[in-house]
């Protein structure tokens, strides 16, 4: 068996590529359901992408770290192979988190799916190694599997849980640590032996063009964490969890109710909100609060909430005279629904218990005087 080591800063860059994807992947998914099944699907694409080429990223920029006796390269066909894999079991595992009912039984399984795909990928672009040929029992692969397993389910199951903030950054560590761990301790028990003969399937790829492949993926990755991580603290629910229930027919009540019967409203029919691709108008007294989701909104009524085209500004300016106010930079409130109000050292909660998709908004410290006003307190 050859003697191997390994690059330090190499393997430090491994795992904080793995941390960036893990953010970026998990961040681009957040508010994904209140989105109609269209942009849903952009947007799980997307972070199948970004998780799965992190994946393969993390593997290959800790390969370029493994230092070994001999000179070694790879077949780009096998490589490309194993990127493909680890972009669509990801992406397997986000569309069941993303347009199935998300029970625990559902989150188990999207993580056990994750965790596969990191020991896949792993195993197939270790099989695309020429000249030099890896060496695992069925006990190595067994354990590093498990390993995978564990911190994958751990790490969806931390970041589904509740969509919040520091949800999300956990996630991002178990997932981050999924990847790094199983990569280590795989190799930590992999032999690796001299093969005279190239057992090439495709072209062959040298260090030199993979290390150049992976500096590129890795910029886009660095590219995508800076984008999400910018808006991550100004858009995030800093008080409560982002409510992510999957809207759908059955649980919503007959629509006749919100569309388009009201009396203008800020110049509007009423609010308006996207459904199987049409457009509809709520009745602006029937919705409890409006949400800032990105560019747009999300609407909140009493069993359901829609995805509105309006940003929370306009949203904000076309209701003026409506009787909502700003509770909070990502928030607008209809007072008229909330059931309750905490105070806190200096800010505030507001409780909405008849608005079963919407179990708290949070108040800060600049609103506090003008909703205590509105609710006579």
């Amino acid at each position: 068996m050859l003697d191997f080591s390994h690059n330090p800063w190499l393997v430090a860059t491994s795992l904080a590529v793995a941390l960036m994807a893990g953010f970026t992947g998990l961040t681009l998914t957040r508010g994904a359901n209140a989105l109609p099944d269209g942009r849903r699907k952009v947007v799980v694409a997307l972070a199948a992408v970004v998780l799965g080429g992190g994946i393969w990223s993390m593997h290959f920029v800790a390969m370029l770290g493994l230092q070994l006796p001999i000179l070694f390269f790879y077949d780009a066909l096998i490589t490309l192979i194993s990127a493909l894999v680890a972009i669509l079991m990801v992406g397997l595992a986000l569309l069941l988190l993303h347009f199935r009912p998300r029970t625990p039984q559902v989150v188990v399984g999207a993580g056990g799916i994750v965790g596969l795909g990191i020991v896949v990928m792993h195993f197939v672009g270790m099989a695309g190694m020429q000249l030099c040929r890896p060496i695992n029992g069925v006990a190595d692969i067994a354990l590093s599997t498990l390993a995978s397993l564990l911190l994958s389910v751990l790490a969806i199951w931390v970041a589904y849980g509740a969509r919040t903030q520091r949800n999300i950054l956990l996630g991002t560590v178990c997932f981050g640590l999924a990847v790094f761990s199983m990569h280590f301790v795989a190799i930590a028990l992999t032999g690796f032996t001299v093969s005279d003969v190239a057992n090439v399937a495709g072209p062959a790829l040298d260090n030199q063009v993979l290390a150049m492949g992976v500096t590129v993926a890795v910029f886009l990755i660095c590219g995508a964490f800076l984008l999400t991580g910018i808006t991550f603290v100004g858009t995030a629910e800093e008080n409560g969890a982002i409510s992510e229930a999957p809207v759908s027919e059955s649980d919503a009540p007959a629509h006749e109710a919100m569309v388009a019967s009201t009396p203008p409203v800020g110049g509007a029919a009423g609010v308006p909100f996207e459904r199987e691709g049409q457009t509809f108008f709520a009745d602006p007294g029937q919705i409890a609060a409006i949400r800032a989701e990105g560019h747009y909104c999300v609407l909140y009524l009493e069993a359901e909430k829609l995805f509105c085209p309006w940003s929370i500004t306009e949203a904000d300016n076309r209701l003026e005279g409506a009787g909502f106010l700003r509770a909070h930079r990502s928030y607008l409130v209809n007072p008229a629904h909330v059931s309750s109000f905490e105070r806190k050292k200096d800010n505030g909660t507001l409780y909405f218990e008849e608005v079963n998709s919407l179990p708290k908004v949070p108040v800060s410290r600049s609103r506090m005087g003008a909703l205590r006003e509105a609710l006579g307190l």
